[in-house]
């Protein structure tokens, strides 16, 4: 047990740090006077102490984290933080059940935005703005932002940074300390947010809802501090607001980083996800614009490329906002627009999915095999930015696509065990896994997933933690190999 103490002083650091976040909110609570502040005050308090007595009982057995190690505090961190994001909405919402309030701050953390709440126009400010303010602390992931405290207090951080962002060229580094890099990451973070809330300010969201959707659109999560979601404020202008800033969420954050750095829009111009991920979402904004003109979805063609651009850049960049019903479009269109969601976010973005880059070099592996196919002499590598790609990211990258699949297939046939429709079953696992938020059937955007029962929530929370750590992190510790030491 005690090569694991590390581990635990870590998490127990962790845990500290998320209970002060909580503070934001807090203030909030007590600068407008919504009474929320006494279910803050009591699970910030609990929050600390429990971190503060699990960093004091093993900080005697500190040492630097290695790989297992690593894999081990990041997959217990998103399995342990949800519980005490979800005490705030507990000690105020007297009758929701933990797995309903543990389903909603994983949701939150995850940058999900699947939620079991309804009536949130009436709930108070500060608790709109924890929800999504976990968001903007899951986007990133509140591991990177610990990574840049944890060697100041004798703890390496380089393998839990790169269990945290298990992206296929993450060997990669910004600068070459790993906390630079952390830090330099959330500064591009606080500057796209601050950069959206100010943009949703000026265009006519009151200052609090500004906020609230800012965190929700850098963190690409889902939740909205409104049951009709964007929908409520009928405004063009908020709309194109929020697809801005949602593309550019969608995008690398070290490409954002880099551009800042040099002062130059050269690093955007040498991504080479950008000319896929703005040609798909383009090429499907047209396509299905007309598709649904056949079918008089909408009143005319503008209206219609209005509500599909929308939908597309939310849904398929992992946002999960809303302004409109998408499952009264005929389901081609439904399922289209959550495929978009499979593979549309960049690597390094706060989007989820398997990502643009990983889904490039899925394409250009299966072109080199029918090259092969037809000359079987001829040498075609793969090749990425100009780089030529190893074999051993094609074989991570196969084995990752794998098991993308596997996952979809298996949890929603638990999910259809469980009681719930194809359909539902089939979007709800899509939507979570993929971090979208709304799905199909029952859990559209017109619903909620109060609608499912307990198991089927706990079945989606696994689900959301093993969408956001990208399968591999989770299934890794989940192995038998992994406990032997």
């Amino acid at each position: 047990m005690q090569s694991y103490y590390p581990v635990l002083n870590a998490l127990g650091l962790i845990i500290m740090i998320f209970g002060l976040l909580m503070a934001f909110p807090i203030a909030a609570s007590y600068y407008i006077g919504d009474g929320a502040h006494v279910a803050f005050d009591a699970a910030m308090l609990t929050t600390f102490m429990l971190g503060l007595i699990l960093w004091l009982l093993t900080r005697g057995k500190r040492r630097d984290l290695r790989v297992p190690d690593g894999f081990l505090l990041v997959a217990a961190s998103w399995i342990v933080l949800p519980i005490f994001g979800a005490l705030p909405l507990m000690g105020y919402l007297k009758e929701l059940p933990f797995a309903h309030a543990y389903f909603e701050a994983v949701s939150g953390l995850t940058a999900t935005g699947a939620t079991v709440l309804s009536g949130l126009d009436a709930l108070p400010v500060s608790i709109n703005l924890w929800r999504t303010f976990m968001h903007w602390i899951g986007g990133m992931g509140v591991i990177v932002l610990v990574v840049a405290i944890l060697p100041l207090l004798g703890i390496g951080g380089r393998q839990l940074f790169k269990a945290e962002v298990p992206t296929p060229m993450k060997e990669q580094s910004l600068t070459p300390r790993i906390a630079e890099t952390a830090k330099g990451l959330w500064l591009t973070y606080v500057l796209l947010t601050g950069a959206c809330a100010v943009s949703l300010w000026l265009v006519g969201m009151s200052g609090w809802d500004a906020l609230i959707h800012a965190f929700t659109v850098a963190g690409l999560g889902g939740f909205s501090s409104k049951d009709a979601s964007i929908g409520h404020f009928n405004s063009l202008s908020v709309e194109l607001v929020v697809i801005g800033f949602a593309l550019l969420a969608g995008l690398n954050y070290a490409t954002h980083y880099l551009a800042l750095l040099r002062r130059s829009p050269r690093p955007y111009l040498r991504d080479p996800e950008l000319p896929f991920y703005f040609g798909v979402l383009a090429l499907s904004v047209l396509m299905l614009s007309f598709f649904l003109m056949q079918f008089n979805a909408h009143a005319d063609l503008a209206a219609t490329v209005r509500y599909v651009a929308f939908h597309i850049v939310s849904i398929s960049t992992s946002l999960g906002l809303v302004t409109y019903d998408y499952t009264l479009w005929p389901m081609f269109a439904q399922v289209w627009i959550l495929f978009l969601g499979s593979f549309i976010a960049c690597s390094g973005s706060t989007g989820g999915g398997i990502k643009m880059m990983r889904a490039i070099i899925l394409y250009k592996q299966v072109y080199r095999e029918i090259v092969r196919s037809l000359h079987p002499q001829a040498v075609h590598p793969v090749r990425l930015g100009g780089q030529r790609v190893s074999d051993g990211i094609l074989h991570a990258v196969l084995g990752f696509g794998f098991m993308y699949m596997v996952s979809i297939v298996s949890l929603t046939l638990v999910m259809a065990a469980t009681g719930a429709d194809l359909i539902t079953a089939f979007g709800a696992v899509v939507a979570c896994l993929n971090n979208t938020g709304p799905g199909l059937g029952a859990v559209g955007p017109s619903g909620t997933y109060a609608v499912l029962s307990t198991v089927q929530l706990w079945v989606l929370s696994f689900t959301m933690i093993l969408g956001r750590l990208e399968i591999f992190t989770l299934l890794v510790v989940l192995t038998p190999v992994f406990w032997r030491r």
